[in-house]
């Protein structure tokens, strides 16, 4: 299992569109990956829970993958949170 922590500074946090690209790049990779907030966990591979998060700008959340590609996987989504999805 490999993880990392991500701060998401994005105007809007992991909402609606962010979220769709966010999805969207999860489901780029093989292994289970998942999000955590405050002791939440959810597969960062569902919209819905992602979205039952509700994160939002200042969020810290914890990225973890477990599978052949994680390490991979959990850098593209922090590049990808890091990069405030392309805004």
């Amino acid at each position: 299992m490999f993880s990392k922590e991500v701060t998401v500074n994005n105007q809007v946090g992991l909402y609606a569109r962010p979220a769709t690209f966010f999805i969207q790049k999860a489901n780029e990779f093989r292994s289970t990956i998942m999000v955590e907030k405050e002791n939440r966990k959810v597969n960062a591979k569902s919209l819905l829970g992602v979205l039952s998060l509700g994160i939002t700008k200042g969020t810290v959340i914890n990225i973890s993958a477990e599978g052949s590609d994680e390490e991979e996987a959990v850098n593209a989504l922090c590049t990808l949170v890091a990069s405030n999805f392309g805004e």
